[in-house]
């Protein structure tokens, strides 16, 4: 049993002034917890989530030469194919541990900003053109643009969960650079190396990460406040959302960046086949990232320096260990 609770964010996308209200106190009572929340009531197209599952599954069981065509050769890493066990997120941590079992797609943004930011040569990674397998690109775009209009729902709630002015955070994600992730995690057919898991224990850089993924045993676990791990299990068509490092500096601490991990199902188990489709939501590069004024009290100093979104990523990327 899940004890990430689950939060009707409907009457709050309904205009329901009694219910924005309601679902503000229950996101910023879990945001301060555990940093860990189910949505469901959210809006989001199912049939093209469903569809988006069907055909990554099938493009995860190509042979890998067919696959490995996607695999990024430029300057952005974070795009196209990347096969099975060649990158581990516990290395973010400083971890030495094995890589992760998984395989996976990535997508940067849709929209074109490279323009705006020319006058700022180190933000050109983050908004380098996608490489994306053709028998996936209309679907995963639609996906994409889904995401986005859900994670402007969020920052809209999370100021009011947060006690800011209603558009305290509008704007934010104009010329985001946010990563969707697609994961596919096999059936295990011989035994993981010492230390190895499907996701190695870690937390995310960004602002927050939205989640769905398929019914499968070896899933999701947060790190709870007593130290122990609980499994997050949600329901189908509900979401995981957590908040990543940079909403944890945003709020001053106030708010959670919590670790956790996808954990191993026993070997060979034939349910056990998972596919999760994520979104690490970055704001715009140069999005100033400083304390709100609702979690500075009188007489308090920030905890952190003032710093933009892209120098934010940057730092925690140049700090990580991961493999190139």
């Amino acid at each position: 049993m899940s004890t990430v609770p689950t939060i009707d964010i409907g009457p709050f996308l309904r205009s329901d002034a009694a219910g924005k209200r309601v679902v503000g106190e229950q996101v910023a009572r879990t945001c301060e917890e555990t940093g860990f929340l189910v949505i469901s009531g959210h809006g989001f197209p199912l049939e093209l989530l469903g569809r988006a599952q069907r055909e990554l599954f099938a493009f995860f069981d190509l042979p890998a030469e067919t696959k490995n065509r996607w695999h990024p050769t430029g300057p952005s890493k974070q795009r196209g194919y990347h096969g099975f066990a060649t990158r581990g997120l516990a290395y973010t941590l400083g971890e030495q541990t094995p890589p992760d079992l998984r395989e996976s797609v990535f997508l940067g943004p849709v929209d074109d900003h490279r323009a705006y930011y020319a006058g700022l040569p180190e933000a050109a990674t983050s908004y380098a053109p996608n490489l994306i397998p053709d028998v996936l690109e209309p679907t995963l775009i639609a996906l994409y643009r889904e995401y986005e209009r859900l994670a402007r729902d969020m920052m809209r709630i999370f100021a009011a969960a947060l006690e800011l002015p209603r558009g305290f955070f509008d704007g934010t994600l104009d010329r985001h650079f946010s990563i969707m992730s697609c994961h596919h995690y096999p059936v295990l057919e011989k035994p993981p190396l010492p230390g190895q898991l499907r996701t190695g224990a870690h937390t995310d850089y960004g602002a927050m990460t939205i989640l769905a993924a398929t019914d499968a045993e070896g899933g999701l676990e947060v790190r709870m406040p007593d130290g122990s791990w609980a499994g997050v299990r949600p329901r189908p068509g509900e979401f995981v959302v957590n908040l990543g490092d940079m909403m944890a500096r945003w709020t001053n601490q106030r708010w959670a960046s919590t670790l956790h991990r996808v954990v191993n199902p026993p070997l060979g188990m034939t349910h056990s086949r998972r596919l999760s489709i994520g979104m690490f939501v970055h704001p715009n590069y140069d999005q100033r990232i400083e304390c709100v004024p609702t979690c500075l009290a009188a007489g308090e100093q920030a905890r952190y320096p003032v710093i933009t979104a892209g120098e934010h990523i940057k730092r925690k990327i140049e700090r990580s260990h991961e493999p190139a």
